[in-house]
């Protein structure tokens, strides 16, 4: 395996040599340092400080380098700008395409010095892992906290990369104008979402991206789907993908995702009621509820290794299952039997295959449509789960036909296992399995927001140099997130783990406090969704009806509230600050969930309720994003993929929420709110703290 310095020398641009980060100088000097303590020649306060004066020279030289390059490329288009003005006023406009290629050009040179940056940015993250794992300090929270946030601070501009906006601008605008130089053209000011078709541009954009926290609606909810986006495929990889790509079974895929957060949610409002007629307590519900959980645990580990293997069969078998499950869950009124009802959830939950869903996705949806896939993925669970209780709400019946009862408790199941038989006959007649030989040559994809495919410009063409930034040879990959080891030495190559023990060992504490994150928001919804039944009921005498049209409309703000946090503000604040904020509100909701002294109103209930939902929904999406950045990318594929260990956590959660409902209802209803609320204040609350002391690791 190639180290790092190696490759940082091989992909250096031969006349910017003295301007890239001393990776080697640095290397050396981690390695004195340990000698010094050994022997107590140093002490480990200058240690920290001499290194840190280290690391400003660098990023010194490298930022006024950068501001040096800009100027030039400044200097350069405002002489193409004078160019640019007489040639317009030319009525054969003959010399528009030596303009064109000029501007091009200019695009070359900032591509270099983008690449430029990105990998310099790679070499300083690269340092501080190794100072931080050779010596047990926690000295890259202190450098990125004192460093990147100071008004004069040299960090600042290597992570804001002020001024390439304005150069980027300046040549999206030229060329858009130059497409028409009779001045028919349409202003990239006037219309910011209108993609140019000029290659150049797609390939500075790219670029830009993956070098800025900036994102749009499409991108938030691909993470919010945990489907990443974040690298381009070589093009070898992206005719495997074009192979592998069929529009009925992405569409299939989107509908069991559809069908089953309908399955989930169909009878929340009616969970209670169905157990106060088989004999038990209302407060039952939440076993009801938490048995499809249960069973999720451990049904989304073997479909995911299946997920290796095939897409039809895992699919094919979860739709029997589920056609199972949901006529045992009907059955169990005409049989007066808990036992059936819950067996039939149980089922359910055995048939849940959103972790071949994802895989899907991630691995048979070409590049340039996976986004919207993914969006599509988020759209089609957050719509399920808006639609399941309002169907609920339309059940208002009661009749018999052979002996069989058709009221608002077994419809639900009789009306889901109609569905999954419907699709379980057109998945068999349109789903085309991907060629097994093509999905056994996919390269790994990575996961990590910094790992992404790099451009540079060779011949005046822009093209793929490095895979993954630190990768030319199919195989290679070199930054472990975990184990970075002697650069001099080979590395773990970027294969899947195989065992759950060997995921644990790649958890680091910023993923271990995401996770966590996502155990509480997932606890809290499952606290609010599964107990309204039971608590609208004593407090307010709400209808089934109510209950589920008020679910219906909780459902219903998840697709707008990701529209405005990933459209607004995931461009004005950052991730973690954003993350940290939804935490706090979804606090605030739980509190306001409180009852006590005064009487408890609808206004208080609905309100803290939408302020909790609402707020957790913000979270999960910044969550899985943040996830995404810090994860390792031995864990982007294969059956411990970061996916599963998300889909864990938050299954985990649910089940304990359920659990803790049934539990409380041993109190009585009357205690059952604040019983309930108690264990997620003290989760939030934790969450909130653990977040506090990784803050600085997710920047």
């Amino acid at each position: 395996m190639v180290a790092f310095g190696k490759k940082l020398k091989e992909s250096q641009i031969q006349e910017w040599q003295g301007y890239y980060i001393n990776y080697k100088l640095l290397k050396k000097k981690v390695n004195r340092y340990a000698q010094q303590l050994d022997v107590g020649a140093q002490d480990h306060r200058y240690v920290l400080n001499d290194f840190s004066i280290m690391l400003d020279s660098q990023i010194e030289k490298i930022v006024l380098f950068l501001l040096e390059q800009q100027g030039q490329l400044a200097s350069r288009l405002s002489d193409l700008r004078e160019q640019h003005d007489e040639i317009l006023q030319q009525p054969d406009g003959s010399k528009v395409s030596e303009l064109q290629e000029a501007y091009r050009g200019v695009g070359h040179d900032l591509l270099r010095l983008l690449f430029f940056v990105e990998i310099n940015a790679t070499g300083l993250r690269k340092i501080l892992k190794k100072f931080d794992k050779r010596f047990g300090y926690r000295f890259t929270n202190y450098y990125v906290k004192t460093r990147a946030n100071h008004p004069y601070s040299q960090l600042r501009q290597v992570f804001r990369h002020v001024g390439i906006g304005a150069v980027v601008g300046a040549i999206s605008r030229n060329l858009a104008e130059l497409q028409d130089h009779q001045g028919n053209y349409v202003s990239i000011y006037d219309q910011p979402a209108l993609s140019h078709p000029d290659p150049m541009i797609h390939s500075i954009k790219a670029s830009v991206n993956r070098l800025s926290n900036s994102t749009n609606f499409l991108e938030f909810l691909g993470k919010h789907a945990f489907i990443m986006e974040d690298a381009l495929p070589t093009p070898s990889e992206d005719d495997v993908a074009e192979q592998r790509y069929h529009f009925m079974s992405l569409l299939l895929n989107l509908v069991n995702t559809f069908l089953y957060m309908v399955n989930t949610y169909i009878i929340v409002p009616t969970a209670d009621d169905y157990s106060l007629s088989l004999g038990a307590a209302a407060t039952v519900c939440g076993v009801v509820i938490g048995s499809m959980a249960v069973a999720q645990v451990f049904s989304s580990v073997y479909f995911s290794a299946w997920s290796n293997r095939s897409y039809l069969r895992p699919l094919v078998f979860s739709s029997i299952v589920l056609l199972i499950g949901n006529t045992l869950y009907a059955l169990a009124y005409d049989l007066n039997s808990i036992a059936v009802l819950l067996v039939g959830r149980l089922f359910c939950g055995l048939g849940s295959a959103r972790a071949v869903n994802r895989r899907y996705i991630s691995d048979c949806v070409p590049h340039k449509l996976r986004m919207r896939a993914s969006a599509g993925f988020v759209s089609a669970s957050a719509l399920g789960m808006a639609c399941g209780p309002a169907l609920a709400c339309l059940f208002q019946t009661d009749f018999k036909i052979y002996k069989l009862t058709f009221n608002q408790d077994t419809l639900p199941g009789w009306v889901m296992a109609l569905s999954w038989l419907v699709y379980l006959l057109w998945l068999w007649i349109s789903f085309r399995e991907p060629p097994q030989e093509i999905k056994e040559n996919i390269m790994p994809q990575e996961v990590h927001a910094g790992s992404s495919v790099n451009y540079t410009v060779e011949n005046g063409f822009t093209q793929p140099l490095l895979l993954n930034m630190e990768s030319k040879q199919q195989g290679q990959n070199e930054d472990q997130e975990y184990d970075d080891g002697e650069e001099d030495s080979c590395e773990k190559t970027n294969k899947p783990v195989t065992s759950i023990v060997s995921a644990y060992r790649l958890l680091t504490p910023s993923i271990k406090v995401q996770l966590f994150v996502y155990f509480m928001l997932k606890y809290a919804m499952e606290i609010l969704l599964a107990e309204a039944s039971v608590i609208t009921a004593y407090y307010f005498i709400w209808s089934t009806s109510s209950v589920a049209i008020f679910l219906a409309c909780l459902g219903l703000t998840v697709l707008p509230v990701n529209i405005i946090v990933g459209t607004y503000i995931s461009n004005m604040f950052e991730e973690r600050q954003v993350l940290l904020a939804s935490e706090i509100m979804v606090l605030i909701g739980i509190l306001l969930s409180f009852h006590i002294g005064i009487p408890y109103s609808v206004p208080q209930y609905v309100g803290s309720a939408l302020i909790t939902f609402v707020s957790a929904e913000v979270l999960e999406g910044v969550n899985l994003s943040l996830l995404s950045r810090v994860i390792s990318s031995r864990l982007s594929r294969g059956t411990y993929n970061g996916g599963l260990l998300s889909t864990e956590a938050g299954t985990l959660a649910r089940v304990i929420a359920d659990g803790t409902i049934t539990l409380s209802g041993y109190l009585g209803v009357s205690r059952l709110l604040n019983t309930t609320l108690v264990p997620s204040l003290f989760i939030c609350i934790s969450s909130i703290v653990a977040t506090c002391f990784t803050y600085n690791s997710l920047y």
